[in-house]
């Protein structure tokens, strides 16, 4: 699993700065010296590294006014495009940004980055100043919002959420919530007071039907990420209880536990993933759920 560093010695702020250059100003033929600005010495600077120590994804955060923030020099490694680490340095300094009080967030982007940053939330407003004096730019905002404080795609959150309670009534009487997606982590919550049996601890069945849901709406997000549709269907699971729950029932699943072919959904073939999903009675871990999903394509009155 990747996480976001922060440099802070001078050889990790050579390390992030060379990486800067190199993917952001060699292809344009500009000299070392020229990824930086005025705004370093300000700025919140993230990073990801590899197991190597090799920086593979950066982003920058800097405060334009109390109110406003802005995002630069988001850069991944080519090797590590589609695994969500732009998307994870951005919420990172997205997070900071709340922490300030910030009211929305910014950034310039250039044409080929729009869609990302679209999937971020951010929306555009208009034409920005080129850059290097020849990249043509958008202007994009996102304000922060209580509805997307937590959630990567509010809109698709919304629906699962939706989906769950239309479809599963029992769902909503459980009070299991979407907590939060980030496009790499799905964390959903249960009410441990509606669930709640004669020991004062969660009900099993309610922690796997809390595990099946988490693990079933991983798999919806995904699909939404890839601009596939089919129908999920729980094929097998396995659920292993260490401790009771007795505080805040929380269920997370992550990306790296996912398993299937995307693919073959895409060729109209119906596919097995399979995925984890990890409970946990606030912060401490409590059981395990292993499930196989299949994926049915939709038929031809859904498409």
């Amino acid at each position: 699993m990747y996480k976001v560093d922060t440099p802070t010695t001078d050889e990790e702020f050579d390390k992030y700065f060379q990486f800067r250059w190199l993917m952001l100003r060699k292809p344009w033929n500009y000299p070392i010296g020229s990824e930086k600005d005025e705004y370093e010495q300000v700025g919140i600077h993230r990073m990801v590294v590899n197991a190597n120590g090799d920086v593979i994804a950066i982003g920058r955060l800097h405060f334009n006014t109390p109110e406003e923030a802005q995002i630069r020099h988001i850069a991944v490694h080519p090797d590590y495009h589609g695994k969500g680490l732009g998307k994870l340095v951005v919420s990172a300094l997205e997070g900071v940004a709340r922490n300030q009080g910030i009211e929305r967030i910014v950034t310039n982007s250039r044409e080929i980055s729009t869609p990302f940053f679209k999937s971020c939330g951010f929306e555009v407003v208009g034409e920005a100043t080129t850059e290097l004096g020849q990249l043509k730019r958008e202007q994009m905002v996102k304000k922060l919002t209580e509805l997307n404080a937590v959630m990567l795609h509010p809109k698709w959150c919304k629906e699962l959420q939706d989906t769950w309670y239309e479809t599963i009534p029992i769902s909503e009487q459980m009070g299991i919530k979407l907590y939060q997606y980030t496009g790499r982590t799905l964390e959903v919550r249960a009410s441990l007071n509606k669930n709640i049996n004669l020991h004062g601890t969660m009900f099993a069945g309610s922690i796997f039907s809390l595990a099946t849901l988490s693990g079933w709406g991983m798999l919806f997000l995904q699909m939404k990420e890839k601009n596939l549709s089919g129908e999920i269907v729980l094929g097998d699971a396995d659920i292993h209880y260490h401790k009771p729950i007795s505080l805040q029932p929380r269920a997370i699943c992550n990306i790296e536990s996912v398993s299937g072919k995307f693919e073959q959904l895409a060729k109209g073939r119906k596919s097995p993933f399979k995925l984890q999903v990890d409970i946990h009675d606030g912060h401490n871990p409590v059981a395990e759920f292993k499930g196989v999903y299949w994926v049915l394509p939709p038929t031809e009155e859904q498409q």
